[in-house]
């Protein structure tokens, strides 16, 4: 058996795992615009999406390529873009489009350093943006954050189940790092799980609205734009309905060595995995210490992280920028705990022997 496990490992790009793991999820429409460190996605389903029956676009923008999406998840098939900080930015307005009209889709976001152009090194800097909706209106998106690439396989067809369930879009929030790294992963066969029928979707039927065509079938509507008194309000009800039962259902978080810890580090994506090696130097110098990691950067894992706080415990956040997910792990912790904050911006990186040394001084 371990034998055969070994065999049916595979050695990718992170990029390529995405893609790769999109098209066998049964995304068939990609449509993006090449930015640095993403390229790979365009790239790859370049390739890949013509031999799946499946249509690629490299489209003339950004923002034309978010609006292509919008009309393929319009129409009912499953549509993926992907873009790095700069680009995600531009697209925000045709993400609040997709949040509004509830369209199902998947957007990667591999973050690169910023503000601005910033670099290409990688980053966490877009935090804010992807969990408290970059655009405008109160909408949000279910934010997955995946630190190797198992999870960015196994993430990647999750994400497209999730925003048909939900009829949402949804974020895979990686980094430059993760999007260039190669590691070994099981690329694990899609299983696609019982999900609601899309009657919503444009058939291209031809009545007008409201009306019906001559096989007596109502033609379908899709928009985010409310004019009559109170219809927006009411829109903006089921949406936050929706946004609740996914916060009740859709927390997802890994813990490790928490029961006795004295401080416990929390961290998602790339991050996690030097705060895991910092974790192992901290207990192996005999410091107790734990790792805290949010899968889901939306929902947040509010009550989770509750749950572990006490005032004989301490928290530290840990991210690749100058502190975002601090504030919310401070709203979960709701002063029970103390909570501090150690990064690095601009798409540098600390070491696991930095952060083990900035860790050890709390103790």
């Amino acid at each position: 058996m371990a034998e055969r496990s070994r065999k049916n490992r595979n050695l990718m790009k992170g990029n390529e795992a995405i893609a790769e793991a999109a098209i066998r999820a049964g995304c068939r429409f990609y449509a993006g615009y090449p930015i640095t460190p993403q390229n790979e996605i365009p790239e790859y389903m370049s390739v890949r999406m013509p031999e799946a029956n499946g249509v690629f676009i490299q489209a003339e923008s950004e923002i034309a390529s978010i609006n292509m999406v919008y009309g393929a998840a319009a129409a009912g098939v499953r549509a993926m873009t992907s873009s790095s900080s700069p680009g995600i930015s531009l697209k925000q307005e045709g993400i609040s489009f997709l949040a509004g009209t509830e369209l199902p889709s998947v957007i990667v976001n591999m973050q690169r350093g910023g503000p601005g152009l910033g670099n290409i090194a990688g980053s966490q800097s877009d935090y804010f943006q992807a969990v408290k909706g970059g655009g405008h209106g109160d909408y949000k998106l279910i934010v997955y954050a995946p630190y190797n690439l198992q999870e960015m396989w196994d993430i990647t067809m999750l994400s497209f189940d999730k925003a048909d369930e939900y009829r949402t879009p949804v974020m895979i929030l990686c980094d430059g790092i993760l999007g260039q790294m190669m590691e070994p992963f099981y690329p694990t066969p899609y299983v696609a799980p019982p999900l609601p029928d899309k009657s919503w979707a444009l058939t291209g039927i031809g009545a007008r609205r409201g009306s019906k065509n001559k096989n007596n079938v109502k033609a379908n509507v899709v928009k985010s734009l409310y004019m009559g008194d109170g219809e927006l309000e009411e829109r903006n009800k089921i949406l936050q309905r929706k946004y609740r039962e996914i916060e009740q259902k859709e927390v997802c978080f890994e813990r490790l060595n928490t029961e006795d810890a004295e401080l416990i580090i929390v961290a998602y994506g790339i991050a996690a995995r030097i705060a895991l090696t910092a974790m192992k130097m901290l207990r192996n110098n005999g410091f107790k210490a734990g790792i805290f990691r949010p899968v889901t950067l939306y929902p947040f894992p509010n009550a989770e992280i509750l749950n572990l706080a006490t005032d004989k415990r301490k928290f530290l956040t840990f991210e690749l920028n100058c502190g975002q997910m601090v504030e919310d792990v401070k709203l979960a912790v709701n002063g029970k705990s103390e909570v501090f904050f150690r990064g690095r911006a601009g798409g540098s990186v600390m070491t696991p022997r930095e952060l083990y040394e900035e860790a050890k001084g709390l103790f």
